[in-house]
């Protein structure tokens, strides 16, 4: 199965990327083109999920924008990785939660070839690192499904301000925090983006 690869090197406004998605979407629901991933990073934004509480907003003043992807509230910005796509699941199995799996093992297995262990939550979606004796979230994943084709995607967090997680209650847990990949290990995450697809490409192959 064809999928194209985009690779962004300016910050992509987020209002753009998810027109993009949603007209790949029906591009590809009418048989016009082919799956995509797209490796991006967004100019600073808080972007809302359709289950997300007003009560999970702790500064009023910050620029949200509201989208129909699933989840709750969380942040974008420089010195993370975002990795959207548009994936036709009628080519393959119609399992929303056998996909979601999927994206898990992708960044799970991306970060462990730089000797990084992290690993996914059945009660809360996204990807955690065990850190100096806490848990914290490294990757948010949010993902909508329309005509059984799959889109939005995932973030990791590589060397953002984490300070920018203040405003909000990530994706709606209090209990738990936000860490990067810089804090949990000090080296060089340049081809990250690269492992992430060659490593997701493998998965849906399978």
């Amino acid at each position: 199965m064809n999928i194209e690869i985009k690779k962004s090197i300016n910050p992509i406004k987020y209002e753009d990327a998810i027109k993009l998605l949603e007209e790949r979407l029906l591009e590809i629901n009418n048989g016009k083109k082919e799956d995509l991933i797209w490796i991006l990073e967004h100019k600073e934004v808080y972007s809302a999920g359709t289950s997300y509480k007003e009560k999970e907003i702790l500064n009023k003043n910050i620029n949200l924008v509201k989208t129909n992807r699933g989840g709750k509230i969380t942040y974008h910005g420089p010195g993370q990785l975002i990795c959207y796509f548009v994936i036709d699941l009628k080519k393959r199995k119609k399992d929303i939660r056998k996909f979601i799996t999927l994206i898990e093992e992708t960044i799970i297995n991306s970060l462990l070839k730089f000797n990084i262990e992290t690993f996914g939550d059945p009660k809360n979606i996204g990807i955690w690192s065990k850190h100096n004796g806490k848990i914290n979230k490294v990757a948010a994943i949010g993902v909508r499904v329309s005509k059984w084709i799959a889109y939005h995607g995932f973030a990791i967090n590589i060397n953002n301000d984490l300070s920018k997680y203040k405003n909000i209650i990530p994706c709606g847990i209090s209990d738990k925090g936000v860490i990067n990949l810089k804090e949990i290990k000090d080296q060089d995450y340049k081809n990250l983006d690269d492992v992430i697809i060659e490593t997701f490409s493998k998965n849906l192959e399978i």
